[in-house]
């Protein structure tokens, strides 16, 4: 160590077990202040320079990201570098849960495709290798809002967006993973584009008010689940009597019995095969607690073809 306590770059370097590539590169960031030069123009440090050092090689081991490095450093007083440490801290925090859980999917994948049947490899390789790691929602959401009606507000929307897009588990299943590679295919089929294969409009018979409608299903599922879960399938009564008197207020009509026998051929409609195909992938992708949307509209729908027509022999 030279005469005036100082230390050379090298020498900080060695101590701090860092190379002088990073010294340098701290320094020229202003993360470490040099405290003067030689007569010969080097770097010199103070002893206060390899405790900075060593906390910043510490932050760093953990990958945080220089930026939040310095705002550390640059904090001033005990309660400000706290605050920001913790802020730095817990995003990245978050940024090791999001890889952990990209790698958790990428993981299921490749279990799915080493321990599916030869035959089933070329399929599955197709499909996973089509989704990212983790999935996003994207094309599930783009997927709704072509179907939803054009006129609902976004408040509306949002709340149906939230209902009937699952969200990618965090510890994923090899049949959700699976489940999910091909609720994507499905929602991204260039088919959808012909009339056959595209979901039609709730009513598609004549004007109606989607506000309305979507409001009042909103309710009528909200019954619905709660018979579900305790077990019981929706009847005469209670969420039935909402279900149709949704469709009714949204048509400007009374829920009358000739109503109800209109309303299942209204429902009965939609012969796409790509609604009940959607919802069966997703339903093992809600939480067990989750109402499945698909299935209460079904429910509901099965409920009143039974009581207008009575059941099939």
């Amino acid at each position: 160590m030279p005469s005036d306590g100082l230390l050379s770059i090298g020498e900080l370097a060695e101590r701090a077990g860092v190379t002088v590539k990073t010294v340098r590169f701290y320094s020229d960031r202003g993360l470490l202040p040099e405290a003067g030069r030689s007569s010969g123009g080097h770097r010199r440090y103070g002893a206060d320079a390899l405790d900075r050092l060593r906390f910043i090689r510490s932050l760093r081991a953990l990958d945080l990201p220089v930026p939040d490095v310095e705002r550390v450093l640059d904090a001033e007083g005990p309660d400000a570098a706290g605050e920001a440490m913790e802020e730095a801290v817990a995003g990245r925090l978050r940024d090791v849960g999001s890889q952990l859980v990209a790698l958790r999917w990428k993981e299921t994948s490749l279990r799915l495709l080493r321990d599916c049947a030869a035959g089933e490899r070329p399929e599955r390789l197709r499909l996973l290798g089509a989704l990212p790691a983790p999935p996003d929602t994207d094309a599930l959401v783009r997927f709704w809002r072509r179907a939803l009606p054009a006129r609902l507000p976004r408040p509306v929307v949002s709340t149906v967006l939230d209902a009937v897009v699952p969200r990618p588990p965090e510890e994923p299943e090899p049949g959700q993973v699976l489940a999910f590679a091909r609720l994507h295919a499905l929602v991204t089929d260039p088919r959808l584009e012909r009339p056959e294969f595209r979901p039609g409009p709730p009513l598609p018979d004549g004007a109606y008010r989607p506000v309305v409608l979507y409001e009042g299903l909103a309710e009528a599922y909200g019954l619905a689940s709660a018979e579900v879960l305790a077990g019981r399938a929706p009847h005469d009564g209670g969420a039935l009597d909402c279900f149709v008197a949704a469709y009714a207020r949204a048509r400007g009509e009374a829920d009358t019995p000739d109503f109800r026998r209109r309303l299942v051929g209204l429902l009965a409609l939609d012969d796409s095969p790509v609604l009940p195909r959607y919802w069966k992938l997703a339903a093992g992708l809600f939480a067990p607690d989750e109402p499945v949307l698909g299935l209460l509209h079904h429910h509901l729908s099965v409920a009143l073809r039974l009581q207008v027509h009575g059941p099939t022999v």
